[in-house]
């Protein structure tokens, strides 16, 4: 992959191969609450993306194409000619364009928690990325879990906003804004399940309705109540979900 080192990855179990792509704000280490309910039959994959983990990469811009074909460049590391694919937020993004870009590396997708464009993201979103990473944490509770879930994971959806600096953090946010892919959803071929809470203040609900209008062969799996971090608060049912989309036997 050039000048660009991957900081390998969380590869635990086996059986059928399924990428985790972690959020903006977050690296490969998010998916620990997710990938404890996935049970056997799965073999669940995470890895740090451009400035985020243990990953190198040169100080140059990049787009949310650059971060898809990296993913397909991390599937020939790992000997895997198709793989579905999972992604929360900024790693839904990157999940989208890899299925358009390289539909044929793509078994499925799981879209969790994020938007087919950034026009439709609330100015909150900005705000956040202005953020101190202090004050990004503090969001956590206004956000991201639902008021029944903040005393028991305020905490721990806190730790999964890792900090980076300024150069690194505005490549990042950079690469999101310029996400646009509502004209494009017609090409993504592979079978999809959208998970989205109804009642998500970063990526609206109206998002995943687009998604499920516009993707050929998508099915949608609404979480009443959830906001942006269902991945962490709902993780066993949605991990249920998982199982039954690829079709793995009950654990």
């Amino acid at each position: 992959m050039g000048d660009l080192e991957v900081g390998i990855i969380d590869d635990g179990g086996s059986g059928v191969p399924l990428m985790l792509v972690h959020g903006g704000e977050s690296d490969r280490t998010q998916y620990a609450t997710l990938r404890s309910h996935l049970g056997p039959g799965i073999r669940a994959i995470s890895y740090d993306q451009r400035d985020s983990g243990i990953t190198v990469n040169p100080p140059v811009p990049y787009t949310l194409g650059d971060l898809a074909d990296d993913l397909v460049a991390l599937l020939d590391a790992l000997g895997l000619q198709r793989a579905h694919l999972l992604g929360t937020s900024f790693g839904g993004t990157i999940v989208q364009h890899t299925a358009i870009r390289h539909p044929e590396r793509v078994a499925s997708l799981v879209l969790i928690a994020t938007t087919p464009s950034f026009a439709l993201c609330p100015q909150t979103v900005g705000e956040l990325f202005d953020m101190s990473h202090d004050d990004r944490q503090k969001s956590v509770k206004d956000f991201f879990v639902t008021t029944d879930g903040q005393a028991e994971l305020h905490n721990r959806a806190a730790q999964t906003l890792v900090y980076r600096d300024p150069e690194k953090a505005g490549r990042r946010h950079d690469a999101a804004r310029q996400h646009e892919v509502r004209d494009r959803l017609g090409e993504i071929t592979a079978p999809t399940l959208i998970v989205h809470g109804m009642a998500d203040l970063l990526a609206p609900y109206s998002g995943a309705l687009l998604m499920q209008e516009q993707i050929p062969n998508a099915q949608l799996r609404s979480i009443e109540n959830g906001r942006h971090a269902i991945a962490m608060e709902f993780a066993k049912p949605i991990a249920g979900y998982i199982r039954e989309f690829l079709g793995v036997s009950a654990a």
